[in-house]
């Protein structure tokens, strides 16, 4: 039995769900999203809830999957979703021009990342970035994409970070008083 599957969906108001054989289509003021749903998993629509229903015993697997990527699209074109990122290290900042996004990130060039359709990317005080959308998906994928341009460095602490991330600094390589006495002797 699955607990997550069998969970009810609530349907808030100005969205609209139409459940087919094959997909859920979901519409709302933030967008409109298609989910596909796996074989031998279907959606039952009644008194503004929906509820997903499985065939057999087989379909358990995907049964609470299904119903968690469809109750993620109610949420997503009605409250939508966003991912914060912070940019540290000197001379590190980005800002929005026209479709795309320009990192300066310590590289010799500036990095270039275009927006998908669908998203909105804002950028405040050069350094925080804000990845915003209906689909949490989506949201996610280019919020690691952006994350993957300069990962955060454990010996520096410099990068791009989850707003909130914690990072475990690295001590570096020591240079100690055995290193010198070694160098000192070999003369």
């Amino acid at each position: 039995m699955s607990r997550i599957g069998n969970k009810i969906i609530e349907v808030p108001a100005g969205v609209t769900v139409d459940p087919q054989e094959t997909a859920v289509l979901v519409k709302g003021p933030k967008g409109s999203l298609r989910v596909d749903l796996p074989k031998g998993i279907r959606f039952e629509k009644k008194d503004g809830r929906l509820l997903a229903h499985r065939e057999s015993d087989e379909q358990a697997a995907v049964h609470g999957l299904a119903r968690s990527l469809v109750a993620n699209a109610v949420r997503g074109v009605s409250q939508g979703f966003e991912k914060h990122l912070d940019i540290v290290g000197i001379g590190y900042r980005a800002e929005v021009k026209g479709k795309s996004v320009s990192f300066a990130l310590g590289y010799s060039h500036p990095i270039e990342y275009p927006i998908p359709d669908g998203l909105t990317i804002t950028v405040d005080k050069l350094t925080h970035i804000v990845v915003q959308g209906s689909d949490r998906r989506l949201v996610g994928q280019v919020a690691a994409e952006i994350r993957s341009l300069r990962p955060p460095d454990p010996y520096k602490n410099k990068g791009i970070r989850y707003t909130g991330e914690r990072l475990k600094k690295k001590v570096g390589k020591a240079v100690g008083a055995a290193a010198g006495a070694a160098a000192g002797g070999a003369k």
